[in-house]
């Protein structure tokens, strides 16, 4: 018997839910100095069972505790959950530190111990990259994130977190006012933008003459799990695609804005260069993918279609630049089959919704704001249902445990925040059915928080996946650093990639027996890099969701 529990913590008017595996009594404790006192008491609601766990599972809803403090969960045998807070600042410190993992993976610099502390490491790969298909071309292209567990940096991840991170912050300005102790920290811009500029300054430096963007910057074959400044491979840059071009284009486009009112030469930097690379898109019509070469193995990030990048694009230099040309990019990418409601690598259509809906300019044209509207309403109520089919209240399906669940998982939380806004403004502007509007709004939010939940602890395996947070947190990243620095406790903050339903890294097939369900093909292993690697585009869309939550403190 398990009970599992988000185990850093719930807010104190919202839904509070744990799950057991056995129709038990339980009560609610609370811990004081001195003592313990129960608060609440109950029987545990049968939910029938999972399918992507297998298990039986039973609801025990909390939800009228509103007193901040720790908790624990004890049932009629004296099993124990994990502890948690109830408070207003549960996700505080959380946040902070998923943005500050960022910093950790940082190239081309020292991180030294005043912003460091123990995870300290020299300068790493200092060197010019050189042309993959001309190596007589030697180019400077310092700086940026490693993308990941290992030391590549690749354009379309890197737009993606970018992406998450600053509409994070155009939407949620009040929950980045908090100093992240980074080099940068006391100029007077809030230290996430600091941090994504670290990123931009070398975005900038991927653009060949012709305004394209080069696919990706690494060495020939991953490096040995050594630390960064010990990998001294030659790096080079890869050919330029469309998919990393339109990207870039519009990450760049964003980020003009944001930047605008702190730093108008950078601003004007970024849309010069979101301009280059949308004129490369319009000479290129057609779609130019990207294949590693047979001899290399680094991250490939390669994608079938293009069009979601190009929808992308046209929505954010139609915002940055209010052109009519980009609305009609838009209007004819809207009559494509595209999702328009994901926020991931390969599918990046959620983010013209996100623009579009969150414009306070209302600068498209109505009908893009309809049809998008519609269409995020009704992914919205899907992943309402999905979710309150889970016993464990995640918004995923059996079939949805891909390599990076956790990715799928937090940005269909982004999705259902959008959703929650939206129907907030319809609320707002006078819509007929304003206490529907506002039902509908409120479901989507606690949704959206469900999925942080399930993130934190409340998961069939009864790990919080991000590295610090609760009492049996994930420990064992698939990092390079992490493995090779001789520290015990990993760098907190970290979101692990999470469960996959067909892990294909030679531990994870080991340990893991054919036919286990999907929520639980999971371990933690440095070594299951198909199961528990690290990367920007996981940690960036948990800080969206965290900042939402962060926006009244």
């Amino acid at each position: 018997m398990a009970i599992y529990c988000d185990q850093t913590g719930y807010l104190p008017q919202d839904r509070k839910r744990a799950v057991m595996t056995a129709g038990e009594n339980y009560k609610v404790m609370r811990m004081k100095d001195g003592g313990e006192e129960q608060v609440m008491a109950g029987t545990a609601r049968d939910a029938g069972t999972d399918a992507a766990s297998g298990d039986h599972v039973y609801e025990v809803d909390f939800s009228k505790i509103h007193e901040a403090g720790l908790y624990y969960i004890e049932n009629e045998k004296g099993e124990r959950s994990h502890c948690f807070r109830i408070g207003k600042d549960v996700y505080k410190e959380l946040q902070r530190d998923l943005q500050k993992a960022l910093y950790f993976q940082r190239c081309g610099c020292a991180l030294e111990e005043q912003y460091a502390g123990p995870y300290t490491h020299p300068c790493c790969h200092m060197g010019d990259a050189v042309l993959w298909n001309d190596r007589s071309v030697v180019k400077e292209v310092r700086g940026g994130w490693h993308d990941a567990g290992d030391y590549g940096r690749y354009i379309s991840p890197a737009a993606v977190a970018v992406g998450h991170l600053l509409y994070a912050f155009q939407l949620f300005p009040e929950s980045f006012q908090e100093s992240l102790n980074i080099p940068e920290s006391g100029s007077g811009i809030p230290d996430l933008l600091s941090e994504c500029r670290y990123e931009l300054e070398w975005m900038l430096k991927m653009q060949d003459e012709e305004g394209g963007a080069y696919h990706k910057l690494t060495s020939e074959r991953h490096a040995d799990f050594i630390m960064p400044e010990e990998d001294k491979a030659q790096f080079y840059l890869f050919p330029v695609s469309s998919m990393a071009t339109a990207d870039y284009a519009a990450s760049m486009a964003l980020a003009s804005r944001v930047y605008r009112t702190y730093d108008g030469a950078f601003a004007d930097r970024l849309l010069e260069a979101a301009e280059a690379a949308y004129e490369w898109l319009e000479k290129h019509p057609e779609y130019v993918g990207f294949h590693n070469p047979e001899s290399c193995n680094t991250g490939e990030y390669d994608d079938v279609c293009d069009r979601d990048e190009r929808l992308w694009a046209a929505t954010e230099m139609l915002l940055t630049t209010g052109e009519q040309k980009y609305q009609e990019q838009v209007s004819k990418l809207l009559q494509e089959d595209l999702s328009r409601t994901d926020f991931g690598w390969t599918d990046v259509s959620g983010f013209a919704a996100l623009g579009i809906l969150t414009d306070a300019a209302g600068t498209a044209s109505p009908d893009s704001v309809g049809e998008l509207r519609k269409t995020v309403l009704a992914e919205a109520d899907r992943l309402v249902r999905v979710a309150e089919q889970s016993g464990y209240g995640v918004a995923m399906e059996p079939e949805d445990y891909i390599w990076g669940s956790n990715m799928v998982v937090l940005n269909r939380g982004m999705l259902l925040i959008l959703a929650a806004m939206t129907a907030k403004k319809d609320e707002e502007a006078g819509s007929p059915d304003q206490a529907g509007c506002e039902k509908r709004s409120l479901i989507y939010e606690q949704t959206a928080l469900a999925q942080l939940h399930y993130l934190l602890g409340m998961n069939a395996v009864d790990y919080s996946y991000v590295t610090g947070y609760g009492e049996h947190a994930y420990r064992h990243p698939h990092n390079r650093p992490t493995e090779c620095d001789g520290i015990e406790e990993p760098m907190p903050g970290w979101v692990s990639g999470g469960p996959f339903k067909t892990p294909c890294d030679e531990v994870g097939r080991e340990r893991i027996r054919e036919g286990t369900p999907p929520m639980k093909c999971y371990v933690d292993h440095a070594a299951c890099y198909s199961l528990n690697e690290i990367t920007i585009y996981w940690n960036s869309p948990a800080v969206f969701l965290t900042a939402y939550f962060n926006r009244e403190l």
